[in-house]
């Protein structure tokens, strides 16, 4: 079994599902005590915040190239940064390391593919929603992305921000999100990408109008997956 490095705390809430993810991955696929061999670092989610903001993507990725060299230095044999929009500097991180990252959104597009999804709807921040680094990651494949409006992607970006990463978990804004995806829905979409870490907090299968994509569960499934040379 291969070691998994993680990079977290973007934020912690989510970081905890990948722990737990993982681990029970492992336990069903190997039995008995086996877990996961696994590595965190852990950052401080305000100063990556900060930087997003700002728009400062170089500084955000010396941090997490730096926090990807400790956690190869400490024997990770790959990496899994547990966020979606902080996977927009994987290019840096990759020129800091020799281990392989373990990209979230090409799991989510096998995930996609695997349940025949052609055109999907994609929640996150306003960074995921509306740059293309990872809408192009999975039109590449072959996959349509649908996003919301303007003032909809205010919405669900407000939401993750002030509320899912703060551990609010509110009715009105669950409410909110459903209503988007029924609109996507209505656009066209088949599927929707819960592409935020944050979001499966808030939305699931049982009150979605489309099939529901985490890709936190997707993300550190195939992580484990990896790990055990699957």
């Amino acid at each position: 079994m291969k070691t998994i490095g993680l990079i977290g705390g973007m934020s912690w809430e989510s970081t905890v599902s990948y722990y737990q993810i993982i681990n029970e991955t492992v336990k069903n696929r190997l039995g008995g005590l086996h877990s996961a061999k696994l590595l965190m670092y852990s950052v401080d989610f305000a100063e990556i915040e900060e930087c997003q903001s700002s728009g400062d993507w170089d500084k955000s990725g010396e941090i997490l190239g730096a926090a990807a060299m400790v956690l190869q230095n400490a024997g990770a044999e790959l990496i899994v940064i547990c966020t979606n929009t902080m996977h927009k500097v994987v290019p840096a991180i990759e020129k800091t390391i020799s281990v392989p990252i373990i990209h979230i959104a090409d799991a989510t597009a096998d995930a996609l593919q695997s349940a025949g999804i052609k055109t999907a709807a994609l929640l996150g921040t306003k960074y995921t929603m509306t740059q293309d680094f990872y809408k192009e990651r999975l039109e590449k494949r072959g996959i349509s992305v649908l996003v919301p409006n303007g003032e909809d992607i205010e919405t669900v970006n407000r939401v993750i921000y002030e509320e899912l990463c703060r551990g609010v978990v509110s009715a009105a804004s669950r409410g909110e999100y459903v209503r988007i995806i029924g609109e996507l829905k209505q656009r066209g979409a088949e599927g929707v990408i819960l592409g935020c870490t944050e979001i499966g907090m808030l939305v699931n299968g049982e009150c979605s109008p489309l099939p529901v994509f985490d890709t936190t569960i997707i993300h550190a499934e195939r992580a484990a997956e990896f790990s055990m040379g699957e």
